[in-house]
C-alpha cells in the first residue's frame, strides 16, 4: 500500500498574529524592523516567528542551528531610556548578525532570581545549540556558571578576569586614551576624572586609558578633581554636584567615563554659569546621543556596537567546542568630535 504524507502548513503572519492577538500590520512592521510597535512586541513577534518557524526565521529547534544569547533581563527593561537603546541596538545585532550566518538567534532572558540562584534559562534544556553568547553584566559567579557548561561560550561587552574564556569587547584602554590625547592636543594638561572606576572591566579600562595617556604626557593626575563612583552607571547628578563645590579649581577639561555623566557634568556646570566648552572641555564615550536642551553636541568615543555584534558571532562560530583560552577580541571606538572641547582660556 502506497503511504501518503500529509504536507505541512505554511507559517504565515497571520499565524504569528493570531499566536499572540494582534494585528498583521503589527506583525509586518516588527519584521520588517520598521517603526510603528514598541520594543517589547518587537521581541514578542520575532521570537514568536522563530518558534512558528516562520519565513527566515525557521529553524529546527531539535537541531544545532541555534545560537543561545543570555542577556541580563534588568537591561532589556532599562529605566535610563538611553541606556536602553545602547543595550537594545547590541541585542538585535546580535540577533541580525547571528541570523546572516544562517542560525537562529535565540534571545533568553536572566531575571535577578535566576542569576542569584545560578539557574540557566529554560531554553538551555529545551533546544539544542550551536553555542552560547552571555551578553552583558552578570556575576562571576554566574558566568562561571556557563562557562562550566560543554558548549561554546563568547562573552560580549563585559568580561570576568579569572574566566579564560573567548571574549569581544570595545577597546577602552585605548578609546580613552585617545579621548584624553585629544583634549591634550587642544592645549588641555589639568583634566579631570569622573565616573565608575571598579565596578567592571570596561570601567576598569577606560580609568585606565585615561591614567595611561596622563602618565605618557608627563601629566599629574589631582585626586581631588577625580569622581570614581560606585554607582551602576557611574555617578549620579547629586554627587556631581557635591563633587563641584569641593573643588576649589576646576580643571579645564573633564573626560568622563560615559555620556549619561558626561551630560549630567555639562548640567551641573551650567548651573554655576560656565560655558562648555569655553570654560571647561569635555569628552564622554559611547555616543549615546543625550538630550540636551542647550543644543551643544558631546564629543565622544562612539562604541562600534556593529562590528561587535558581527565579531562575537564569528568568533563563537569559529570555536570547535568548550574553549578555556582566554580568547580577546577588542574593537576599537572612533573619536567623534562635536561641539564640547575647546583649547582651555587664559
Amino acid at each position: 500500500m502506497k503511504r501518503t504524507m500529509g504536507r505541512k502548513k505554511r507559517v504565515s503572519m497571520q499565524d504569528i498574529a493570531d499566536q499572540l492577538n494582534i494585528s498583521k500590520n503589527a506583525v509586518s512592521l516588527a519584521l520588517q524592523e520598521k517603526k510603528g510597535v514598541s520594543e517589547e512586541m518587537r521581541y514578542r513577534i520575532l521570537q514568536t516567528a522563530k518558534e512558528l518557524g516562520y519565513g527566515p526565521f525557521a529553524g529546527d529547534s531539535q537541531q544545532s542551528g541555534n545560537v543561545l544569547v543570555l542577556v541580563p533581563e534588568r537591561i532589556m527593561s532599562y529605566e535610563d531610556n538611553d541606556h536602553f537603546q545602547f543595550f537594545h541596538d547590541m541585542i538585535w545585532g546580535l540577533e541580525k548578525s547571528i541570523r546572516k550566518r544562517g542560525l537562529n538567534a535565540v534571545i533568553a532572558p536572566i531575571d535577578g532570581e535566576m542569576e542569584a540562584g545560578l539557574q540557566l534559562p529554560r531554553h538551555s534544556s529545551e533546544i539544542s545549540y550551536a553555542g552560547i553568547i552571555l551578553f552583558g553584566i552578570v556575576s562571576e559567579a554566574y558566568a562561571r556558571m556557563v562557562w562550566e557548561t560543554n558548549a561554546p561560550l563568547v562573552m560580549l561587552d563585559s568580561y570576568h578576569r579569572q574566566l579564560p574564556c573567548p571574549v569581544v569587547a570595545s577597546a577602552n584602554i585605548e578609546g580613552a586614551c585617545e579621548a584624553v590625547e585629544a583634549l591634550i592636543a587642544s592645549g588641555h594638561r589639568d583634566i579631570g576624572f569622573i565616573g565608575p572606576a571598579n565596578l567592571t572591566t570596561s570601567h576598569e579600562e577606560r580609568w585606565f586609558g585615561y591614567w595611561r595617556a596622563m602618565q605618557a604626557r608627563g601629566l599629574s593626575i589631582d585626586g581631588r578633581k577625580v569622581l570614581a563612583s560606585s554607582q551602576g552607571l557611574g555617578a549620579t547628578e547629586r554627587e556631581i554636584e557635591v563633587f563641584l563645590d569641593q573643588l576649589e579649581e576646576l580643571p579645564t577639561a573633564f573626560f568622563c567615563g560615559n555620556d549619561r555623566i558626561a551630560y549630567l557634568l555639562m548640567r551641573q556646570l551650567r548651573k554655576r554659569q560656565l560655558q562648555i566648552p569655553g570654560d571647561v572641555s569635555i569628552i564622554g564615550f559611547d555616543d549615546l546621543r543625550y538630550a540636551e536642551e542647550s543644543g551643544v553636541a558631546m564629543t565622544t568615543m562612539r562604541v562600534d556596537k556593529e562590528k561587535m555584534c558581527e565579531a562575537a558571532a564569528d568568533l563563537l562560530l569559529s570555536l570547535k567546542g568548550p574553549c578555556r583560552e582566554m580568547i580577546r577580541m577588542y574593537i576599537r571606538p572612533s573619536l567623534i568630535v562635536r561641539h564640547s572641547v575647546a583649547g582651555p582660556m587664559g
